[in-house]
């Protein structure tokens, strides 16, 4: 069956690195053995990384189940936070009445260790210039000296995407090479991944692999060339473990490419998908009116294996600490420049 129309990678390293907080009210009815039995069902039959994480889920309902029973009014949202939370999955997450998303797991040790490894601020004093922002900030732009263009992706959400990133290549066009920075943004659509990767393309390459939870095989499309003109130069990208989803696909279909090096370090490891609509939407209602997110494809790297957990490894590992930053220094963009140099 057919994926494309909906299937999204929804997560981020921005929502990895910030949370909502959690706002409940009190609860009106007690349904909270009900909202249990749902959750749990719908992960075992739904969630595709059961075996993947080792996770035994059976054995968890019978810790779990006696605490949504005893449980009182919001205390069951305790319950349902451990519970989601092993899944240690990024895209899992459930929303508060009255409140906003709640996430349970924040993503891998990679996340946390390259959280202040990245500053925008720190870009900036590389250019000659301010940097130029397409509406709505989703992209950040500008020539860096030894004409080496460069982008900062901010979101691969679809609204919008394809009209920002062909100002960007359109601008950047006559550049000697391009750098994309691919850190520390959200995800969005495999349909902007797509998109992108197609504008660097001469011909098509492999399709995505995409399973559900029972190991079907999900039809998805070939990436192909798109747009007015195909970006051919050399391109370098910069990964960390910070980039998440959505940008870890980006990354790992570019990597296959003669013209593109991936530089930085593996990204954080989160590669759940799912329908915004239909049997493999990811948003649930309980029977209490309570919402869950729980994804329910199962992406693939180019060689066959899902980045969950493992994340995406950069053809070239350049390390940077915090302490890089701190003086004033981005050792990975300047590593990105001597390659185009």
């Amino acid at each position: 069956m057919s994926a494309m129309r909906y299937i999204t990678i929804v997560m981020s390293a921005v929502l990895a690195c910030a949370c909502n907080k959690l706002l409940v009210v009190e609860n009106s009815s007690n349904q909270n053995l009900a909202d249990f039995d749902m959750t749990w069902d719908i992960v075992a039959t739904r969630y595709p990384y059961l075996d993947w994480k080792q996770i035994n889920w059976d054995s968890l309902r019978a810790v779990y189940r006696p605490r949504a029973e005893a449980a009182r009014g919001d205390e069951f949202y305790v319950v349902l936070h451990d519970l989601l939370g092993e899944l240690k999955d990024g895209h899992v997450y459930y929303q508060t009445e009255g409140g906003g998303q709640v996430y349970p797991y924040f993503p891998t040790p990679r996340t946390h260790r390259d959280r202040g490894t990245y500053s925008p601020y720190v870009v900036r004093t590389y250019f000659e210039r301010e940097l130029r922002i397409t509406p709505g900030g989703v992209f950040e732009y500008e020539l860096l000296p030894g004409n080496i263009g460069y982008v900062w992706i901010s979101s691969f959400e679809s609204e919008g995407f394809n009209t920002g990133f062909a100002e960007v290549l359109e601008y950047l066009r006559n550049t000697d090479g391009l750098i994309i920075d691919d850190r520390n943004g959200s995800g969005g659509s495999l349909q902007s991944t797509m998109y992108s990767v197609g504008r660097f393309l001469t011909s098509s390459i492999d399709t995505i692999q995409v399973y559900d939870a029972a190991g079907q095989a999900l039809d998805w499309p070939s990436y192909v060339p798109v747009g007015p003109f195909q970006y051919t130069r050399p391109v370098v990208i910069i990964i960390n473990g910070c980039a998440y989803s959505a940008r870890e696909n980006f990354a790992d279909r570019m990597k296959s490419l003669p013209n593109v090096t991936v530089i930085g370090d593996t990204t954080g490891g989160g590669s759940a998908g799912q329908n915004s609509t239909g049997y493999y939407a990811g948003k649930h209602v309980l029977p209490s009116g309570k919402m869950i997110n729980i994804p329910k494809f199962d992406l693939r790297r180019l060689d066959g294996l899902p980045w969950e957990t493992i994340g995406v490894p950069p053809d070239i590992r350049v390390p940077q600490t915090a302490q890089d930053i701190k003086r004033g220094q981005d050792i990975q963009l300047e590593y990105a420049i001597g390659l185009l140099e």
